[in-house]
């Protein structure tokens, strides 16, 4: 028995509780009166399926509307009607046949569900006695269209002039307008979330006055603040040929600035788009401006705004219509204190003074910013000066180090004969570093002719280039681009103190000098980098590197994020101190590109006659570091990468001192010891006088190249630096032969000889070899890779002496031995002794 008692307990505990997961459905009565002249209207959202439906007894509906003097109870068949269902509640006011109900608006009705519901007043009204809507504080802020509030509470003011319909704007709550006076009727919406707990409408109908324009909008601003507003009807057009006005409220000890940041103009067949201000004070009432002028800054209390416009083209009407912000701020301290900015002086010259940030970091809605003024009521947050002319400019700032200017000069040349000869000075004017406030950025823009190019020296500072392993420190970095016609290069970014004396570079140039911290002032007095037009130079781009024999130098090709562009040729001329080795080195093995058309190589060349040339190619490994004794070229000329590959390359230079080779010393004594024995030869057949018997004899002969074509690997060292000496076989007839003239006349040397090309190398870089080149031209001494097989292609040429009838033996045995040991001379020593004899 008493399980039958808790058993039943325990099933009715489980069917109360599942009554209370049933919903019940809420029962919802809107009644209205007839006077109201109201209607409520509930429906469908769009885009939403039906799944929730209202039933008013049995009748099931997906939207109801309910009449002036309708009394309806209904409910929904589902538990959450706020995500289907909407309301509107419209109410009409006729403020022309009747008396106008002056006074707060309130929500009405009373028990509404709870719905996304938007109410809306209709309110008529004569042209004649506009009427003006007061909102209870905290006010409205303007917002553009497709804007939402915060608390997605919103009201919408539209103007109803005849059959003609003006949207004044949209507003949120918590902001400056206090009052919108209209011309004619008005439509005013107030849109509330479901969630919404809003009782008042938050404004009223507070008067009627003829204001004989479309509308008069009222901003109060108490304390320093920023707001926006715009013309009615924004983005779209500002009606034809009418006028409003903003009114802002200002306490007279503030300061209020006016900035257009958009506006668009009509196409006008009569009078003029114009903007007037009435500014309590002002000496000139209205004062007149255009859309496109500076509008007026630093104005002290209350002011008006009033916006005109024109007769419109019918065929091309145009677009009228404004964007602006109004910033109030308290006075600045130092409003009166003035800067001389003298620019008379300069030429092709313009300087920016701007927010920190500007021009993507402007917002429209913020805290009190800082001003510049050129004259005490002609501010902005970005002010224009332009060269050949004097200011005095103020700021309106109680923090100077927001502000940054930004300079841009430009240097042209049309015909090289007018400024070859001038060296122009790249340096930032005294009147911008006078001035306290950071500069940003210096740009230098030359331009000039497709024959003309632009050189770039800085001969006691000189400059580094920033590359990963040195990067620079100082307060201010140069940027340097060069922009021909078919490409542009980034040269890379240099900062003083470095080794770069000098760089050319073809066609149209832009150097942007940017600062880093406040240091550039004092680090920047020194400045001493210059330019100057040169004519038509052979690479893209020449480097001339004058390093400090103690440091280590970094050189990268430019363009380096992006690889150098196709077919582009780059030098660097290094100079060598005359006491000092340098040690050139590569950053990596190879160029690390494959080439679609053409092919990339690296040339390297000491500037000394006879110097060797050696040539990479980019499937090639690149050279082994190696030591330069003279003044040397490197030159890089890349092809047409394959996608995907860049030429990027970086390179080293290291300097030691010479060291004193005994070898040397050895070689140059026995140089002096083989020319004495030649002088006392020269003696002793002075005094035999042999005039019938013509001994084979040996001749030094120093500028005879002993390295055979393609067979490089014999010797250890280059064609200049080899030690070995050179005999060639002839008769003492060809040696002796100007003392054998000397005795009869009759005897003419008949000879031959290899001329090596030894003529004067110029200042140029290295030609890079053609794209069909196969091999190196001329490997480096120090190399360890196998050298290539004799060939037909070597460019050198050879002759011997012709040699007659009665030539000996010792020519061919002279031949043999160079086939040899070729560091072993070629005469025996019992042959030097017959000579002596």
């Amino acid at each position: 028995m008493a399980a039958g008692r808790a058993l039943a307990a325990l099933l009715a505990a489980l069917l109360a509780a599942s009554a209370q997961l049933v919903p019940r459905e809420a029962s919802f009565t809107i009644s209205l009166h007839k006077v109201d002249n109201t209607t409520v209207t509930i429906k469908l959202r769009p885009g939403v399926s039906p799944s929730c439906r209202i039933r008013i007894k049995n009748v099931i509906r997906s939207d109801l509307k309910i009449k002036s003097g309708e009394n309806v109870t209904f409910t929904f068949t589902c538990s959450t009607p706020e995500k289907y269902f909407i309301m509107e509640i419209q109410k009409n006011i006729d403020c022309v046949s009747g008396p106008c109900p002056f006074g707060d608006v309130h929500l009405y009705p009373l028990g509404l569900p709870r719905l996304n519901r938007t109410y809306i007043w209709d309110v008529k009204a004569s042209t004649k006695a506009g009427l003006e809507l007061k909102f209870s504080t905290p006010w409205l802020r303007q917002i553009e269209p497709g804007e939402t509030c915060p608390d997605s509470i919103s009201y919408n003011i539209n103007s109803c002039i005849d059959k003609a319909t003006v949207n004044i704007g949209t507003f949120c709550r918590n902001g400056s307008v206090s009052r919108v006076k209209l011309l004619g009727g008005v439509v005013m919406s107030l849109h509330l979330p479901w969630h919404s707990l809003l009782t008042t409408s938050g404004f009223n109908i507070a008067n009627r006055a003829s204001i004989k324009r479309l509308c008069i909008i009222e901003s109060t601003l108490k304390g320093e603040s920023s707001i926006t507003l715009m013309s009615p009807n924004y983005p779209l057009g500002f009606p034809e040929d009418e006028l409003m006005t903003w009114q802002f409220v200002i306490p007279s000890n503030m300061r209020a600035s006016v900035f257009f940041h958009n506006y668009s103009l009509s196409n006008c067949e009569r009078k003029e788009e114009r903007v007037e201000y009435y500014i309590p004070g002002s000496p000139s009432n209205p004062e007149v401006f255009k859309l496109s002028d500076s509008q007026p800054a630093n104005i002290a209390g209350s002011f008006n705004m009033s916006l005109q416009g024109c007769d419109q083209d019918a065929q091309n009407p145009g677009i009228l219509r404004l964007l602006f912000q109004v910033v109030v701020q308290l006075p600045q301290v130092d409003e009166n204190v003035t800067h001389l900015v003298d620019l008379s002086k300069e030429k092709n010259m313009t300087v920016t003074i701007h927010l920190e940030g500007w021009p993507s970091q402007i917002p429209l809605v913020s805290e009190p910013v800082c001003l510049i003024c050129k004259d005490p009521r002609t501010c902005d947050r970005v002010l224009t000066l332009v060269s050949g002319a004097v200011y005095r400019i103020s700021f309106l700032c109680k923090d100077l180090s927001r502000l940054r200017i930004t300079a841009e000069k430009g240097i042209g040349c049309m015909d090289i004969r007018w400024c070859q000869r001038k060296v122009y000075s790249l340096s930032v004017p005294k009147a911008i570093t006078r001035l306290p406030i950071q500069l940003h950025k210096f740009i230098w823009k030359l331009l000039a002719t497709d024959l003309i190019n632009v050189e770039i020296t800085s001969p006691t500072l000189k400059l580094r280039q920033h590359v990963p392993e040195q990067k620079c420190n100082t307060s201010y970095s140069y940027s340097i681009v060069s922009a021909t016609p078919e490409t542009e290069l980034n040269v890379g970014v240099f900062c003083p103190g470095g080794s770069i004396e000098k760089i050319q570079m073809r066609n149209n140039i832009t150097i942007s000098l940017k600062t880093f911290g406040k240091g550039f002032i004092n680090e920047s007095i020194p400045q001493d980098l210059k330019m100057s037009f040169v004519p038509h130079i052979k690479d893209e781009c020449t480097f001339t590197v004058s390093p400090n024999p103690k440091a280590k130098v970094y050189l990268q090709t430019p363009n380096w994020h992006y690889g150098l562009p196709p077919y582009i040729s780059i030098s660097w001329f290094i100079i060598v101190p005359s006491k000092q080795t340098a040690r050139l080195g590569f950053s990596k093995d190879r160029m690390g590109i494959a080439c679609e058309t053409g092919r990339a190589y690296i040339n390297i060349k000491e500037e000394t006659p006879g110097a060797e040339e050696t040539v990479r190619r980019e499937d090639e490994l690149l050279p082994q570091p190696r030591n330069m004794h003279h003044n040397f070229w490197v030159n890089i000329s890349n092809c047409k990468p394959v996608d995907k590959t860049q030429l990027t390359l970086q390179f080293w230079v290291t300097f030691a001192d010479k060291q004193i080779d005994l070898g040397i010393i050895l070689a140059v004594v026995a140089g002096a010891g083989v020319l004495t024995a030649i002088g006392l030869t020269v003696c002793c057949v002075r005094k035999k006088k042999k005039k019938t018997q013509n001994p084979m004899v040996g001749v030094y002969n120093a500028n005879v190249n002993t390295q055979m074509p393609g067979k490089k690997g014999l010797f250890g060292k280059g064609r200049q630096n080899n030690e070995s000496h050179v005999y060639a076989v002839i008769d003492d007839a060809v040696v002796y032969g100007h003392l054998l003239k000397e005795s009869n006349g009759s005897v003419a040397p008949e000879v031959d000889v290899y001329r090596p090309f030894d003529g004067p190398i110029g200042s140029l870089p290295p030609s890079p070899p053609p794209f069909s080149f196969r091999k190196d031209i001329k490997r480096s001494s120090n190399t360890e890779e196998e050298p290539p097989p004799l060939t037909d292609t070597d460019q050198d040429t050879y002759t011997f002496a012709h040699q007659k009838s009665g030539q000996s033996k010792d020519s061919g045995d002279a031949n043999e031995k160079d086939k040899g040991d070729t560091n072993v001379p070629l005469l025996e020593n019992k042959e030097q002794d017959g000579l002596v004899e």
